[in-house]
């Protein structure tokens, strides 16, 4: 087994020799999920309510059974269909916010260690491709990454098996040599699911909550938890 878990999940260690390849999310991984709190559950509301005319509890009363229903399912992650239901460009909204994006700790040095490494290293997410190149402007993560792939490309979210299909179809991997870190532990099953034998997941996706005490999958806090067998970055 590549990953070394021990009971209570607190110490976690990976054997990069029977790893190949590194699927990694983005946001409530790579990127800290605090700005897509917020911009979700206080912006998009606030400014819905102003374009409306109506107080802020009243446009979370529209907006929280929209977000409940579509979880899970591609339109949660769609900038176009929320634009369609609040009336006004997501997108336009989103970058006027876009200096808020930043990296979770660690973040940067475990690329440069993998770039570094013998791992081809993969982004997969769900964010709307109008997210990707907005965040991607804000925070420069093409140099550290071999591939790109978001689940609009594909018409599935992550937590389809369409998307492990579409995937394996457009960059062959082997599951069982591969490592996938995400925040979502509901992704994390899908994957396990496809058969992806390496998953670890995310203690404190969101700066601003508190971290989790309990995970279903091995968890980190920070990635330098993970540098131990990697080689040092020096460029």
């Amino acid at each position: 087994m590549a990953l070394s878990v021990h009971n209570d999940k607190s110490v976690l260690g990976v054997d990069w020799s029977n790893i190949d390849t590194v699927l990694l999310d983005m946001d409530g991984t790579l990127l800290d999920l605090r700005f897509d709190t917020e911009f979700w559950t206080e912006i998009v509301p606030a400014t819905y309510a102003q374009t409306q005319g109506i107080d802020l509890e009243a446009a979370k009363a529209y907006l929280n059974p929209i977000h409940a229903r579509e979880s899970g399912h591609l339109n949660w992650y769609c900038l176009d269909f929320w634009s369609n239901v609040v009336g006004f460009d997501i997108a336009q909204l989103k970058r006027q916010h876009a200096a808020n994006i930043g990296w979770r700790p660690e973040a940067e040095n475990f690329l440069r260690r993998l770039r570094a490494s013998h791992c081809e290293v993969v982004l997969i997410t769900n964010a709307h491709p109008d997210t990707l190149r907005i965040k991607l402007e804000q925070v420069h993560l093409e140099p550290w990454l071999d591939k790109v792939f978001t689940s609009h490309s594909f018409n599935a979210p992550k937590e389809y098996q369409a998307f492990w299909q579409e995937l394996q179809a457009a960059s062959a991997f082997e599951p069982q040599r591969t490592l996938f870190i995400d925040d979502s532990e509901s992704v994390l099953a899908s994957a396990e699911i496809y058969g992806v034998a390496h998953l670890i997941t995310l203690r404190q996706p969101d700066s601003s909550q508190r971290q989790r005490t309990e995970t279903r999958y091995p968890a980190v806090l920070h990635f330098d938890e993970l540098f131990e067998g990697l080689p040092h970055f020096d460029g």
